[in-house]
């Protein structure tokens, strides 16, 4: 067949390299179904595959973009079909559900075969979709975003589905393919609303064009997706049994510990303060269940856990995992920060404001196309990548606490590099998670586990940066606006009106504070936007412990040099029943005497 296309000298080197590696390991059973060069030669090439290809980029990018363009405009959303208390649920539903799936759609599939967890998806997001475009109301908004996490679950998971189904050497290439279709919401998302909102006089048209997005990749999971099914993965075995030895209690903690702990820590700050009973039950809860968890999945003797030890003792697969996820942490945090800052320190204007707020998640987006475009293989040694991103994005990010008033430019550029470096690191680590473990076929339930522990840590550092933002401006604001407002000659009993006010953003407000005048307006947003800054500043310098952390890791991560074989992990076919069976290049044989895809 003619294989993923080969580039340079490097990559006849690395043949080399990869051809002893699998004749050192030939004796072990690493999962793999078969060799690139036994494939047919047209097996890359066939619609089935490219039909593959898209829905698995289409559906990345309903997964991102189902609550990615809506975040960005959750208060346009809440004034026209709104007010509602329970605006945070919107967000809450979206990531609680996202989080908890990634791990049970990696597994299940895993055990039972993945086309119907896919379709399943897609079908999910579309419906959510269309609740969502029609919604009336934000109980019915959250419903919908409901729904759309649920299917953003498989949806998301679509990055192991790329992995097996392509030579091992090339699956930072197929990561970069999804990496593609979700460049416009992550990369352009905020633009995109904040355009919609402004020519369109609507929010409505975000879900529109995701309804779009969610039917294209539903039809060609249908049509072309035909992985190894259950019988083809269990010979002999029947569901029933599977179902039967399945981890039902290790479901349980898992499912329920994580929603728990999850929802304390999301609702800390926002529904409910911090020392609250709610909140510190919630994750007290929560993380116990957890802890049983993991004792559970440890010592109980389960013939089908829902997490294998083993995976967990591979301490280079850790390592990756705590990588990628202090590095996407920044993602998740300052998607929500850095578009309070543009507003509240920088820009006025919707669509210049929704253009500064895309660079966050830009610069992931380009990082993460930079490591998929055969970079993530080509520089080699991904250990020493995971070191260079850490220390890199580190080091930018930190360099944001020189944040102004006045220094967009600077302030922009860093936010925009720091983002890039720890993007790739991101997309190097999400690839690296199903080359190191020990068996291809549990790769679903090893990057599945990898993006929930991924999101964990990601809403764990999203509380902190949010935590310290707040306990920062309610230092700096007392002490710095008050003297300032004061001085320009607003009375001092007005100057809690102005700082309410203010905050609300409402220029009604603003001009109904007695003794308010330009003057003493110009004078009171120049001290609030110093005050913030001065906070702001805190939050970039605590993201130096949390990259701290990361490049501690990167150093026990692995070089995955060796691994870069012409393994291939899935094949796809041509019915649910017909499975490559024979071996040699041209020479394939199926069961049923059918064609190849």
């Amino acid at each position: 067949m003619t294989d993923l296309p080969q580039t340079d000298a490097a990559s006849k080197e690395a043949d080399i390299t990869s051809t002893v590696h699998h004749a050192e390991t030939s004796d072990q059973d690493l999962g793999f179904e078969t060799a690139a060069d036994n494939l047919p030669n047209n097996y890359y090439r066939s619609i089935y595959f490219c039909g593959t290809m898209v829905a698995c980029g289409a559906s990345f990018g309903s997964g991102v973009g189902g609550f990615a363009l809506a975040a960005a405009i959750l208060t346009v959303i809440n004034a026209d079909i709104g007010p509602s208390a329970y605006l945070d649920w919107v967000a809450l539903s979206y990531t609680l559900t996202v989080s908890i799936g990634l791990l049970l759609v990696g597994r299940l599939s895993d055990l039972f075969g993945r086309r119907y967890f896919f379709i399943s998806g897609a079908a999910l997001g579309l419906i959510g979709c269309i609740v969502c475009a029609t919604a009336q109301s934000i109980s019915t908004l959250i419903g919908g975003t409901t729904l759309i996490g649920l299917g953003a679950a498989a949806q998301i998971s679509v990055v192991f589905v790329t992995a097996e189904l392509v030579p091992v050497r090339h699956r930072f290439l197929a990561n970069g393919f999804v990496y593609i279709w979700a460049t416009p919401f992550t990369g352009m998302g905020p633009s995109i609303s904040y355009a919609f909102v402004t020519y369109y006089g609507s929010w409505r048209p975000c879900y529109y064009l995701m309804i779009g997005v969610n039917a294209l990749a539903l039809a060609c999971w249908v049509l072309f997706y035909f992985p190894p099914n259950f019988h083809m993965k269990h010979p002999g075995q029947r569901v029933l049994g599977y179902i039967k030895r399945f981890d039902i209690v290790g479901l349980v903690l898992f499912v329920g510990g994580l929603l728990t702990f999850l929802m304390g820590l999301s609702w800390g700050g926002t529904l409910h303060p911090w020392k609250s009973a709610s909140v510190i039950v919630t994750i007290v809860v929560g993380a116990v269940a957890l802890i049983a968890f993991g004792l559970w999945e440890t010592y109980a003797n389960l013939s089908e856990p829902l997490v294998p030890v083993r995976m967990l003792k591979n301490f280079e697969w850790f390592s990756i995992v705590m990588v990628l996820s202090i590095s996407v942490t920044v993602y998740y945090a300052f998607s929500i920060l850095w578009p309070q800052m543009v507003f509240g320190l920088y820009e006025t204007d919707l669509i210049r404001g929704g253009l500064l707020c895309c660079l966050v998640g830009a610069g992931t987006n380009l990082g993460q196309l930079s490591a998929g475009s055969l970079l993530g293989r080509r520089l080699g040694n991904q250990r020493w990548q995971f070191v260079t991103g850490t220390v890199l994005g580190g080091a930018f990010l930190g360099g944001v606490a020189c944040v102004s008033p006045t220094n967009l430019t600077t302030t922009a550029v860093l936010i925009t590099l720091g983002c890039w470096a720890l993007g790739y690191t991101d997309s190097v680590g999400l690839a690296m998670a199903g080359i190191v473990i020990d068996d291809q076929r549990d790769i679903g339930t090893a990057v599945g586990l990898a993006g929930s522990i991924r999101n964990t840590i990601s809403t764990i550092g999203t509380a902190v940066y949010t935590v310290i933002l707040s306990n920062r401006l309610a230092q700096t604001i007392p002490a710095e606006v008050p003297p300032a407002l004061v001085s320009a000659g607003l009375p001092s009993s007005s100057v809690a009106d102005f700082i309410t006010a203010y905050a609300s953003g409402s220029a009604a407000a603003l001009a109904a504070v007695p003794g308010i005048n330009s003057t003493i307006l110009e004078a009171g947003t120049f001290a609030y936007k110093h005050a913030s800054a001065d906070a702001y500043r805190t939050v970039f310098l605590s993201t130096i412990a949390f990259s701290g952390v990361a490049i501690i890791f990167a150093f026990f991560t692995a070089d995955g040099t060796k691994r870069m074989t012409r393994d291939v992990a899935a094949t796809l076919h041509q019915r649910s029943n017909v499975r490559l069976v024979g071996e040699g290049r041209n020479e394939a044989m199926y069961e049923n005497k059918t064609e190849t895809v």
